[in-house]
């Protein structure tokens, strides 16, 4: 176990937020645990005991079904941000058995690998339609013409959520994701609380046009669970609709942006993809790998636990860093070098154990279909201009990529 007090680690500083990598070899060179006192977290970067803590049923994503603040030694979150906490703990990704089982169970009917193939046709048709107005402008902005858009409708349109109001989805998202950030400032958690408020109140009326008018979507079809006596809340329909959607597409739209920025930083590799769109499958394991759209997720140490001779008392919280855990040379040969050819590839981008990304399934479908789509109708795409990274480390992505179709 190391400190902190000289790791180039640093979620604040842009140099490291463009490239963390470097900072992450250097951590797991220092051991397998390492105390970071600016979170108040004990950070864990090696592939193995990521992946076992992924299923440590001695943590949790909360302790609240255990133990009170006060009893866990944890201070409760200010009452004005009473709103977002809410929304949020009553999502399955903040839960534990037995309500995450509970709702997880209702959610994951619409996640079946036979509905989500049945989306397939609907992903692809729009992947092609985007990616054909990308072409007759000659270009623009990869992130706003497709990467967002494609996402953001398939899950509207899996939850039942009017055209009309999509608009809006984006950026509450935004705001909420911007809490899980580490040490979110004042504004931010303003963005949060007001978005919070906006998105319950707009789902709650849309929850109750449905209770009148059902249709064949996945909030009707919480509202007919719960109607057959699978307990389940109006605050937990709302939390699992907006965990639904931010999850639904954050990690798409930011792996599509990283993906393609990472094949315009690598020519051979791009050039091999061009050659073979065979490669499409491996290529999307190996982009999401090699840059993480999820770079951190935390858990709090419900019982004492021991990592490498470290004791980790109850009452931590353990920040496991699946963007170092994806380079992790023990695991990977070469980790460093984007290779689309990958064929052992257990990167972890999609998270392990009870809280594995339910939507990984479809997310993958997406990344193919806008892979694909550009593949074809753009095979000379080139970049425009240097893009600029968001400021963001722990949700990792890009502001735009600026793209010409050649």
């Amino acid at each position: 176990m190391a400190g902190s007090s000289d790791l180039a680690f640093d979620p604040w500083d842009p140099a490291f937020v463009a490239d963390p990598y470097p900072a992450y070899a250097e951590l797991r060179a220092r051991g397998r645990v390492v105390r970071y006192e600016p979170t108040d977290q004990w950070l864990v970067p090696h592939h193995a005991d990521v992946s076992a803590l992924l299923r440590d049923r001695r943590l949790g994503r909360t302790y609240q079904h255990r133990f009170g603040h006060e009893e866990f030694g944890r201070t409760p979150p200010p009452p004005e941000h009473e709103p977002f906490h809410t929304l949020n703990d009553h999502g399955m990704l903040d839960l534990e058995p037995p309500d995450h089982t509970r709702i997880r169970r209702l959610v994951s009917k619409a996640f079946t690998p036979r509905t989500v193939e049945r989306l397939k046709p609907y992903v692809e048709g729009l992947a092609d339609e985007l990616v054909a107005g990308l072409v007759r402008n000659g270009g623009g902005d990869l992130l706003a013409d497709v990467a967002e858009p494609l996402p953001v409708a398939v899950i509207a349109e899996m939850l039942g959520i009017p055209e009309a109001d999509r608009g809006q989805l984006r950026p509450w998202s935004a705001d909420i994701c911007g809490m899980y950030e580490l040490n979110p400032s004042r504004e931010t958690a303003a963005k949060a609380v007001r978005a919070s408020v906006e998105f319950s109140e707009y789902l709650r009326e849309l929850i109750a046009v449905r209770r009148k008018e059902p249709g064949d979507d996945l909030v009707s079809g919480l509202i007919a669970a719960h109607d057959e006596g699978d307990r389940l809340t109006e605050q937990e329909m709302i939390s699992t609709a907006v965990l639904l959607l931010n999850a639904g597409h954050e990690a798409t739209v930011n792996a599509t942006v990283n993906g393609w920025w990472a094949l315009f930083r690598n020519p051979d590799q791009l050039a091999a993809l061009r050659a073979d769109h065979s490669l499409v499958p491996s290529a999307i394991e190996e982009l999401m790998r090699y840059d993480t759209p999820l770079q951190l997720f935390e858990r709090w140490v419900l019982d004492d636990i021991e990592i490498d001779g470290t004791v980790i008392p109850r009452g931590s919280e353990i920040a496991m860093l699946f963007g170092s855990a994806n380079h992790d040379p023990a695991v990977f040969s070469n980790p460093g070098r984007l290779d689309l050819t990958r064929g052992d590839n257990p990167h972890i981008s999609f998270s392990a154990g009870i809280h594995y990304c339910i939507g990984a399934p479809l997310a993958r479908i997406e990344l193919a279909a806008s892979m694909t789509a550009l593949l074809r109708q753009a095979p000379a795409l080139t970049l425009a201009a240097e893009p600029e990274r968001k400021p963001n480390f722990v949700i990792r992505g890009l502001s735009g990529l600026r793209v010409e179709v050649g």
